[in-house]
């Protein structure tokens, strides 16, 4: 198998690198999460110009024709800076919503302005009871002439603040947990009874609970076909899976070379404490576990295009298990190697650790995906 990149990959590689270190440098960043915004408009705008917004969609619709290694190159360069800007709800997320569900028409309306960063998007999928249970949806969307009204309530929706227009998941049949009679609209953010309450979240990142109160939008506004629209959504939750764990890889090797130059500097005893042997035995363990989830996010980004669903579940629940679990150990331990102020928030490493968290709980945790691979392997 061929893990090096193409000529063009490295362009791209070499561009979002270098955007990144001239634009978020911590205390950038910090100034940047802590607008009423949560992100720079002006930083959308250069995403916009070098082609990022566009890149997982087909040329006809704007876009750059890229693969998920394009996707995972840009993201993992945005972890390593810890990049505010909603690019997973908007390209990611609602972007694969209308990518994978949505018709021509419809395709042809939304992601050329996606590319051009004129529009953002968000999906509102996960709601108070339903945890990491896709089909858990009780968001109820009736017939109402020959459109459709809209009542129930979506959380902690990414990017939902910022969104122009919002994808929802809604029930048109069946019972809750039902995988059938489940339906994907397109929701303008300014469409009468639809209300966002916006905040920030735990890694100074944006998202908002929705409300959907009398909601009526028209039939042109289903994604795909009524009451089918689980495996379109569990589809765009996989690739959004391969984009964190590509995401987490790259806070991990900042996180990891943050502290390696920590304990080269931090004297204790009359020597740096990154003479003691203990130290360097725990700073190699991180490197395996950053090595470890790399290989496992690059497995993720070349099988989320399989053909067989249950083969692509698989890889990616295995891909979420190892980035899950090595995340957690290296945020782990760069706290606690770097002592008392990696707790404060004045430091880089918090921030990293916290981010890494919200990928761990994002899209279904160590646990979920444990059980959800051994059910597809059974």
């Amino acid at each position: 198998m061929d893990f090096e990149y193409s000529d063009d990959q490295r362009l791209l590689k070499d561009s979002v690198e270098r955007f990144v270190q001239n634009n978020y440098a911590f205390e950038q960043r910090r100034k940047l999460v802590a607008t009423e915004e949560g992100y720079s408009e002006s930083n959308w705008k250069q995403f916009a110009e070098l082609g990022w917004l566009g890149m997982p969609f087909p040329e006809e619709y704007g876009g750059f024709g890229g693969t998920a290694i394009e996707t995972m190159i840009v993201m993992e360069a945005f972890g390593n800076g810890l990049v505010a800007e909603p690019y997973l709800a908007t390209v990611v997320l609602g972007g694969g919503a209308i990518l994978y569900g949505g018709s021509d028409a419809q395709k042809r309306a939304i992601l050329p302005a996606v590319a051009e960063g004129t529009m953002k998007l968000a999906l509102g999928f996960a709601e108070r009871q339903s945890r990491y249970n896709l089909a858990d949806v009780e968001t109820k969307a009736e017939k109402s002439g020959d459109g459709w009204t809209l009542n129930g309530m979506k959380g902690v929706v990414f990017g939902a603040p910022s969104a122009d227009k919002i994808v929802v998941v809604a029930r048109t049949s069946g019972g809750s947990r039902d995988a059938d009679g489940i339906t994907l609209f397109i929701v303008d953010k300014g469409t009468q009874g639809l209300r966002v309450r916006g905040y920030p979240t735990a890694d100074g990142l944006r998202a908002g609970e929705v409300y959907l109160e009398g909601v009526k939008v028209g039939a042109d506004a289903v994604l795909g076909e009524v009451g089918k629209g689980l495996p379109i959504l569990e589809k765009v939750i996989d690739f959004a899976i391969a984009a964190v764990s590509a995401e987490a890889v790259g806070a991990m090797k900042t996180l990891n070379d943050m502290t390696l130059g920590y304990i080269k500097t931090r004297v204790q005893f009359g020597q740096p404490i990154g003479k003691f042997q203990v130290l360097q035995h725990r700073m190699v363990d991180m490197y395996i576990a950053h090595e470890e989830a790399k290989s496992m996010a690059m497995m993720a980004a070349m099988r989320v295009g399989e053909d067989s669903e249950a083969d692509r579940k698989k890889a990616m629940s295995a891909a979420k298990v190892q980035i899950g679990k090595s995340a957690r150990y290296v945020g782990q331990q760069a706290i606690q190697l770097h002592g008392g102020i990696g707790m404060t928030d004045e430091y880089a490493a918090g921030h990293y650790f916290k981010r890494l968290t919200m990928i761990d709980r994002s899209f279904g945790d160590v646990d979920y995906h444990l059980k959800r691979f051994a059910d597809l392997a059974n």
